[in-house]
């Protein structure tokens, strides 16, 4: 999902001297010349943190060095960083924007030809921010059976069962599975913190490429805390997919895991 424009541009800031700050399950993620894991064996002051409110303490208690948050993940994460811009953050800090959203990549699948797709079990997390509404489309609009789910094994059994009973019966609807976190409206709250700080634009996805109105950057009004605006970057050729890797066509769902080359191997 994580692009590797973004993986590259964290290692040189790293690189650079800048303060680097990410969630944990980014410092192994392979970029052009190297993960982050490796930038901070070289030297590079990359820290690990829970939350975007950890980042800013690290840039409050550091007001000498320049410090960034690397901001990715999906809707479930983008409202705790407008919400920390919103409040208002140390000068010596700033953010590289990368969140995605989820409902345009699904659209994208269902426009690739040679893909079947009997089904969507769509995210709960995702879905407890923008609502079950936010996948109503997909069931009206393209007569696609979706099921909106939680993570635990009975939440996916459940779901898998509710998507076979439509196929049985002809139906396509959206049914909620989750109904215990999701609600048809979602967290109005998150989606006007959202609002506020993000715009929607184009986006490049690891694997897949660009996909329309599918990613959420910084506002003009917050581009002083904009690491994109504030730093210059190498230019460089960013290779998304090494050789031999077919990991895009895992994720767009056109082969199993195993038939990857590279499974267990890299």
């Amino acid at each position: 999902m994580t692009p590797t424009v973004a993986l590259d541009r964290a290692v040189e800031l790293a690189l650079k001297g800048v303060v680097l700050t990410v969630f944990g399950d980014l410092m192994m993620v392979p970029a052009t010349r190297m993960s982050l894991l490796e930038a901070k064996a070289r030297g590079g002051d990359v820290r690990v943190v829970y939350s975007v409110s950890d980042a800013v303490e690290v840039a409050r208690r550091n007001p000498e060095r320049e410090v960034v948050f690397v901001s990715v993940g999906f809707e479930t994460t983008a409202p705790t960083t407008a919400s920390e811009l919103l409040r208002g953050v140390p000068e010596n800090f700033s953010v590289m924007c990368y969140h995605r959203l989820i409902p345009p990549a699904m659209e994208l699948l269902l426009g690739v030809g040679d893909i079947h797709i009997d089904g969507f079990i769509c995210p709960g997390h995702v879905a407890a921010i923008i609502g079950v509404k936010a996948f109503r489309v997909f069931a009206e609009a393209y007569k696609m059976p979706t099921v909106v789910a939680g993570f635990e094994p009975n939440d996916v059994l459940l779901a898998v069962l509710m998507l076979l009973k439509q196929l049985r019966d002809g139906e396509a609807r959206c049914e909620n599975e989750y109904s215990r976190v999701v609600r048809e409206e979602g967290n109005v709250k998150a989606q006007r913190l959202i609002g506020e700080v993000y715009d929607v634009a184009d986006a490049e996805w690891r694997g897949i490429g660009r996909i329309p109105q599918s990613g959420l950057t910084l506002k003009k009004k917050f581009e002083d805390a904009d690491a994109e605006k504030k730093y210059e970057f190498a230019p460089m050729k960013h290779v998304d997919i090494n050789p031999g890797c077919n990991c895009h066509l895992v994720m767009i769902g056109k082969i199993y895991p195993p038939e990857c080359r590279l499974f267990g191997r890299a």
